[in-house]
């Protein structure tokens, strides 16, 4: 069973802090609990807020989410300590009707393997109705570990409290078939590898161009019309599911544009008697500004009734000033103002009820600064699809592990995750599926029921232990759409889609050698994960560069790694190669910005290049 066979998931995150009450901007653990669920449940609505340590305002939260709003899950944060103000299981006490010790216990006794100031802790758990309730350490870290420690359970508890009873015995009866564990079941796979001798000579996959593989990818990844909303603070790189309008003009009111004074135009050149003083942020001034009075004003200050026009301090000389030179009495204007001059009307720089953003435009720096101006602190955007990555091997080690001998380190992995991470993609790490069907199953069950997309490398090749895509095909009934590319590297690169609990899925099976990983990421995944959430600009541009040294004696397209910069005293982009573009030589994609497309035989040194970072 998994949470994506039930109905969607609702979670409350209860902030209780004094701190955090009194400036949100605090509250660390609330947001990253928020991302750990998003993260680890594919199906979910989350709702949060931020209480200060009180009982009665804890109590309130905790009735209304549990009895109102009808939440599956309520995660506090903070209150569990020693401290005076530490009330939040007092206040859970007097809400739960059932206690849930077990979840308490698995928090204690795991986070006491980290650190013995878990035994300070006085989390409460239990259940108010359907609603599981479940005290967390107010610390960010101390949250999302003891949130790790019982995520696993929940979806299971909610189906009990909910009455899925098809859910429920669907468990258990996993739990029998595997005598125990974490309840998730995994059945042994269909796939057999002993009958070494009878197993293909030849791939029965096709060889496919490049251009065909792409357009058979975004042809199956199509875009979301899914949607969530986000901060707006958090949204750069996102794309706008609604169009933005302002609700109110900018600047609201008539503000200075420079530091001066404030006039009445018509008053023409010459002396001013200077009124008071308006400075940026003051309330506007209220008593109308008279004939020969002037205002002295900085920029962005509200103009005072009656002034018509800023005179910017260059033009004007001091005519008397207060004894001790504190005070400006009176000015003279050198240069008679015009009507409007230097005042920003209002509305406009943005009118009211004007479009101000478009659906679907990317967010960036601008985006959200205009967004902060119009004080739309949360905004619509499409959703992301949620990515697992597995490396595959008997011979991949961790990284922070000694290796035994015939083992190399996981660096394919790591790679894909952060080649990620550049294009603003998060991803989760399903760890290791090792060279046996059964393993290869197990991993893939748990990357699916969390994940729209999963990568793989290695395991696709023609070796007796490469059982990614028999595994795909027999154990999910997913279709290979292909599973050959003539280019180099990447040629065993593969791509599936199958249907896991009623959800289709995208399988990328990367290739083993780190090159050939990371250049496929960048030419197939990349693009599509823009894609799905309606990137406009989802393909990486490709430009031509002239008088190329480059060649290439395999069959093979090649894309070799390289490093493009623009040469001005030649107005001409010019390449150079990373150098030995063996597919086992991570080292080639080092400082590289672009591939570059070299073709065995073609008289052209002009190549076309695809440029995936920024210019050297």
């Amino acid at each position: 069973m998994t949470e994506e066979t039930m109905t969607p998931l609702t979670f409350g995150i209860l902030t209780v802090s004094d701190t955090c009450h009194r400036d949100s901007k605090k509250d660390t653990s609330g947001p990253s609990l928020k991302e750990e669920v998003l993260k680890n449940y594919s199906s979910v609505q989350v709702i949060q807020q931020i209480v200060p340590d009180e009982i009665e305002d804890i109590k309130s939260v905790l009735l209304n989410w549990s009895d109102e709003k009808k939440c599956n899950v309520i995660l506090t944060t903070g209150g569990t300590g020693f401290a005076n103000r530490d009330v939040t299981p007092e206040a859970t006490r007097q809400v739960i009707e059932k206690d849930a010790p077990g979840l308490s216990y698995a928090m204690i006794s795991n986070s006491l393997a980290i650190t013995n100031m878990a035994m300070l802790s006085r989390a409460v758990c239990g259940i108010r109705g359907k609603t599981v309730i479940i005290n967390l350490p107010g610390s960010k870290k101390g949250a999302t570990e003891c949130f790790g420690f019982v995520k696993s359970c929940i979806p299971h508890a909610v189906a009990l409290l909910t009455d899925q009873k098809d859910l429920v015995v669907l468990l258990h009866q996993s739990i029998q078939t595997k005598g125990g564990g974490d309840g998730l079941g995994f059945t042994p796979s269909k796939v057999k590898i002993d009958k070494v001798a009878s197993r293909s000579r030849k791939s029965p996959y096709p060889l496919i161009e490049v251009p065909e593989a792409t357009q058979i990818v975004l042809t199956q990844c199509t875009p979301t019309d899914e949607t969530e909303v986000v901060a707006f603070d958090r949204s750069v790189d996102r794309i706008l599911a609604e169009d933005v309008y302002a609700l109110a003009p900018v600047p609201p009111f008539r503000a200075s544009i420079k530091d001066g004074y404030a006039v009445i135009a018509a008053d023409g050149a010459g002396t001013r008697a200077i009124k008071e003083v308006a400075a940026a942020g003051d309330a506007p001034i209220g008593e109308v500004l008279k004939s020969g009075e002037a205002i002295r004003i900085s920029t962005g200050a509200p103009l005072p009734p009656g002034a018509d026009a800023v005179v910017q301090v260059e033009d004007t000389s001091i005519v008397q000033a207060s004894p001790d030179g504190s005070l400006e009495l009176v000015i003279n204007i050198e240069i008679a103002p015009k009507l409007g001059q230097d005042i920003r009307e209002i509305g406009s720089d943005v009118a009211v009820n004007s479009l101000v953003l478009n659906k679907y435009e990317q967010i960036k720096a601008a985006h959200v600064g205009v967004l902060a101006m119009l004080g739309k602190t949360e905004v619509k955007v499409f959703k992301r699809p949620l990515v697992g990555v597995i490396s595959t091997g008997n011979e991949i080690g961790d990284p922070k592990e000694e290796l035994a001998p015939g083992k190399i380190r996981d660096a394919n992995k790591f790679t894909l995750m952060n080649l990620l991470k550049e294009y603003s993609y998060d991803s989760m790490d399903y760890g290791i599926a090792r060279d046996d069907p059964d393993s290869v199953k197990a991993v893939l069950e748990k990357a699916f029921m969390n994940n729209d997309v999963i990568v793989t490398s290695g395991g696709i090749s023609m070796g007796e232990f490469d059982v990614l895509k028999q595994v795909l095909v027999e154990d999910f009934g997913a279709k290979i759409h292909f599973a050959r590319v003539n280019m180099k590297p990447g040629k065993p690169t593969t791509f599936a889609t199958l249907t896991y609990h009623g959800k289709e899925k995208k399988f990328f099976g990367l290739p083993g050698n780190p090159v050939s990983c990371g250049v496929t990421c960048l030419l197939y995944i990349i693009p599509a994960l823009r894609y799905m959430e309606h990137c406009a600009n989802y393909e990486f541009p490709t430009i031509q560069i002239k008088n190329s040294p480059l060649v290439n004696n395999d069959s093979r397209p090649e894309y070799h790694r390289v490093q493009v910069s623009f040469d001005p005293t030649i107005g001409e982009f010019k390449l150079s190669s990373t150098g030995n573009q063996i597919s086992s030589r991570l080292n080639s994609l080092v400082g590289a910005n672009g591939l570059a497309i070299v073709r065995k035989g073609d008289p052209s040194t002009t190549l076309n290049v695809l440029l995936f970072d920024h210019l050297m």
